[in-house]
């Protein structure tokens, strides 16, 4: 188990080490801030005169190893747009707001989905399976922008039950995060289902009905565990990415997260700030699949000798 982590840990590394270098490059294929930075008024000495500020005046590869050795050191820059102000700082403002939306929608919408399919697979209400997998596909062909907008002009125009916008009422994270929820419902309620299904045909589920053990000791104790590890495969791969994806709902409710602050930072050209977001998601993702992988481990002993 001791290499079957340490091994996961360098591959971790080597990820984020490699997502620096790309945010890095891809920022600087854009062309120096300098013009975008200063009104428009700006003289062609002063757009000069910034650049070399700012440091874009010395050959590219100086500017890399000069910019990883402030990653090392722990520092990220400040930022261009709010001079003083460490880029990281910027970001780790912003990164609670993120987590705590992104947290809520994923673990709401896969708690209902394993209530919802165990039950069908329990109860043996086929009829309802198939009605949860239609709702299921109803939702995904609406995209994630338009379906807030239609909570929106549901609960908060017409019936003013909720907020619109994000806000310091408790109230304002249920639009946002339903959005969330219901679209990661469908893929591990589908997921989940077609594992389980799957498992329900093996030789050991066979045996242990010959054994005579009830349906629901063969579900929970014989065929979840194994119809498990997909579902955790995907879990983590898809929160990673959850938790650096959110600008469309981010921007439809006016949420202060990351993804809203990413955005506006590429418009900007405000390029520590985007690196630094970058350098956080990154991790975010790689300490996530990290952490699933480990519990992969565990689960799975199969899984250590890959």
């Amino acid at each position: 188990m001791a290499v079957y982590l340490l091994r996961r840990l360098i591959q971790a590394v080597i990820t984020v080490f490699v997502v620096v270098s790309l945010a890095f490059v891809l920022g600087r294929l854009t062309g120096s801030p300098a013009a975008s930075l200063l009104p428009d008024t700006a003289s062609e000495a002063d757009i000069a005169a910034l650049n070399t500020q700012l440091g874009f005046d010395r050959p590219p590869l100086t500017q890399y190893f000069d910019y990883l050795g402030g990653v090392f050191g722990g520092s990220f820059g400040d930022s261009y747009r709010q001079q003083g102000t460490s880029s990281m700082t910027i970001v780790l403002e912003r990164l609670p707001a993120t987590l705590q939306l992104g947290a809520t929608g994923f673990l709401i919408g896969l708690a209902l989905a394993f209530c919802a399919v165990l039950t069908v697979h329990l109860s043996g209400f086929w009829s309802l399976r198939g009605l949860l997998l239609g709702l299921g596909a109803a939702r995904l062909a609406v995209p994630d922008f338009l379906f807030g907008l239609l909570l929106v002009l549901v609960f908060s125009v017409s019936l003013g039950w909720l907020p619109s916008l994000a806000g310091p009422n408790p109230l304002s994270i249920v639009m946002p995060a339903v959005t969330i929820a219901t679209a990661q419902f469908v893929v591990y309620s589908r997921l989940l289902d077609n594992s389980l299904t799957t498992e329900s045909g093996q030789d050991y589920v066979r045996t242990a009905y010959a054994r005579g053990e009830r349906r629901s000791t063969v579900l929970l104790r014989e065929i979840l565990p194994n119809a498990l590890l997909p579902v955790l495969t995907v879990s983590g791969i898809n929160l990673g990415t959850l938790l650096g994806g959110l600008v469309i709902v981010e921007a439809v409710f006016a949420w202060p997260g990351l993804g809203q602050l990413m955005l506006t930072s590429v418009f900007s050209r405000d390029f520590p700030v985007v690196q630094s977001g970058l350098v956080v998601i990154a991790t975010l993702f790689v300490v996530v699949n990290l952490c699933v992988d480990v519990l992969y481990g565990f689960v799975d002993p199969r899984a250590r000798v890959r």
